[in-house]
């Protein structure tokens, strides 16, 4: 048996017995078990979970100011409503239009863009191609004596290349993108409006929540679609922000957009002043912007090298914060993901800031998203409930599930290495399952009881999918996450729960 010093609650010197390395909490308990002793400090104290593989962060006694529901680390949301402005804009535009079956339009639009998948590459479809041929001709065996006749060759190997054209057609996704005229984008408005302001609201309310200082002076938003980016940082920061750049390749989006700032009039003022907007990203590297955000946009440019090279422009253009929101899909993170290497592997040739990159959410770390390194990937997404727009068909409540990430400019804060709750907090009778994403790159699931500190399980208890456990890790003897069922499949649209 070895002996080891722990320091907890600020009171250093506090000796434990350890065994192979393992804090041994029975022995502590049993060799100081009087009132107001050492082993009183343990359990009341900041103490560690799962044998110290976790310890709670105290280096701020925030717990000696807030109660345990709300710690640090709490960043989840309630429900999130629509400001009355724009979801009476919203109704109005759509009540005076023209649009027949909207119902219909709205679902069918909401399931093609929740399945809608990356363009494939041209290499990629060349390989795909080639594997189908030579499976085709290993079908057909060796050439017979038909092959001798040059007319009858050339027959038969039109007849291979259709084939494989056929296979390839319903075997492939086929991309196109996505042209918006007016009623497209009423119908967009209507589907779509509510459950991007919904996750924009959650995302800027961990900005403002980790980093209250933060005031923005001018954003620019890439894809602005309707200008649900626009409500969300006016709501987030109010009269902060003095300049919007609302930057989408679609005429009827933009003219939509200011449509609903305007109160669905064109005879109105616009009721957030200095937005403006544009068909084209500012050519100059010199214009920058406090908050970059790009949401659900990254899916509809043509190709990989389109999608870096245009993360890699909105990187330069960043001062502060670059925010990316994707569908909480495979696809959505992978896309995610492609932008975070991109952004941390960036070496411009001309240095226009040289504050390094920083990942500030939602990973509590810069190495490889552990989610990929399984035999079968799961998306890292996250839920937000919102109230949709008042129609007959719309439940009262829906659920938004997204999957995001946000770049900052700087050295990361201490309290950044913080774990990630990455799916649904199971609550038991006196425990509490946690699925951590943490700062060594790992999954780990853990179960906290009351015995491993009153602190650490009430704050547990309190948080929810998408917070962070205000914990440091101290050691990694803990059971890693390696099944593959923590999150469920996204081959539906996210379900919709009544209040």
């Amino acid at each position: 048996m070895a002996a080891a010093t722990f320091s907890m609650c600020g009171r250093p010197g506090f000796n434990c017995s350890t065994v192979g390395g393992m804090f041994n909490v029975r022995q502590a308990s049993e060799a100081y078990a009087l009132p107001g002793g050492p082993a009183n400090l343990l359990y009341r104290g900041l103490a560690s979970a799962v044998s110290q593989v976790f310890q709670v962060d105290n280096k701020s006694e925030f717990l000696e100011q807030v109660p345990h529901r709300r710690h640090p680390g709490i960043l989840h949301m309630k429900m999130v409503k629509l400001p009355q402005e724009v979801s009476n804009s919203a109704r109005l535009l759509l009540q005076n239009s023209s649009l027949r079956q909207l119902e219909e339009k709205v679902q069918a639009l909401t399931n093609y863009l929740w399945s809608r998948k990356c363009p494939m590459e041209d290499s990629e479809l060349q390989t795909r191609a080639t594997q189908l041929e030579e499976r085709l001709r290993s079908k057909v065996g060796p050439p017979t004596s038909e092959f001798q006749d040059p007319d009858k060759k050339t027959e038969l190997e039109q007849k291979l290349q259709q084939k494989v054209l056929t296979l390839l057609r319903k075997t492939t996704y086929h991309w196109q993108p996505l042209s918006y005229n007016e009623d497209q984008s009423l119908v967009y408005l209507a589907s779509r409006l509510a459950g991007e302001y919904a996750a924009l609201s959650r995302v800027f309310h961990e900005i403002r929540k980790r980093v209250p200082d933060f005031a923005p002076y001018s954003l620019l938003d890439f894809g602005s679609g309707v200008g649900s980016v626009t409500w969300a940082a006016h709501t987030a920061w109010g009269e902060t922000i003095r300049e919007y750049v609302c930057v989408d390749s679609s005429a009827s989006m933009n003219l939509l957009a200011e449509l609903l700032l305007k109160g669905g009039s064109d005879s109105q003022q616009m009721c957030i002043p200095g937005v403006y907007f544009r068909q084209f990203l500012p050519v100059s590297p010199k214009v920058k912007f406090d908050l970059v955000v790009s949401a659900y946009s990254l899916n509809e440019l043509p190709s990989r090298s389109h999608r870096i090279s245009t993360v890699e422009t909105l990187w330069r253009k960043t001062n502060g914060f670059l925010v990316l929101i994707e569908n909480g899909t495979k696809e959505g993170h992978h896309l995610l993901m492609e932008a975070r290497d991109t952004v941390l592997r960036a070496k411009d040739k001309v240095c226009h800031d040289p504050r390094p990159a920083h990942v500030f959410a939602p990973c509590p770390h810069q190495l490889p998203c552990p989610r990929f390194s399984w035999m079968k990937p799961l998306p890292c997404n996250f839920i937000q409930a919102y109230e949709p727009l008042p129609f007959s068909w719309n439940k009262s409540v829906k659920l938004e599930r997204f999957s995001f990430l946000i770049m900052s400019r700087g050295s990361p804060p201490d309290e950044a290495r913080w774990p990630r709750i990455v799916q649904e907090v199971q609550r038991r009778t006196r425990h509490v399952h946690c699925r951590l994403c943490c700062s060594d790159g790992s999954l780990q699931h853990i179960v906290i009881t009351r015995k491993y500190g009153r602190d650490l399980y009430r704050c547990a208890r309190t948080s929810e999918w998408g917070d962070r456990l205000p914990v440091i890790q101290s050691s990694m003897e803990g059971d890693p996450e390696a099944d593959g069922t923590a999150l469920e499949e996204d081959t539906e649209p996210p379900a919709v729960e009544k209040t």
